[in-house]
């Protein structure tokens, strides 16, 4: 990746981890423990991730639509820092 991304004035870039985890019958979820309200699964930890990429926004977006607060837990990142990301790797 090169160059830095610049945000939009009407913009607010937000930090989210998120969590991993098997979920029932096979399938997996990933989830974000400052926003107990998303949840996403897939077939594949691949699917689940690439499931979670629009969710967060959309939940955010709605907070106000219900009358609910942005939760204060988040991070929001006023100084366009650097992004830690982790990937995974399927080795057979």
């Amino acid at each position: 990746m090169t160059g830095k991304r610049t945000l939009k004035k009407h913009e607010t870039l937000y930090k989210l981890p998120l969590v991993l985890h098997p979920a029932p019958r096979g399938r997996y979820a990933a989830t974000c423990p400052r926003l107990p309200e998303l949840v996403t699964e897939g077939d594949t930890e691949q699917e689940a991730l690439h499931n979670v990429t629009d969710a967060p926004a959309a939940l955010l977006e709605a907070y106000p639509h219900l009358g609910r607060p942005v939760p204060g837990t988040l991070k929001q990142d006023t100084e366009n820092s650097p992004l830690w990301l982790e990937s995974i790797v399927t080795l057979q």
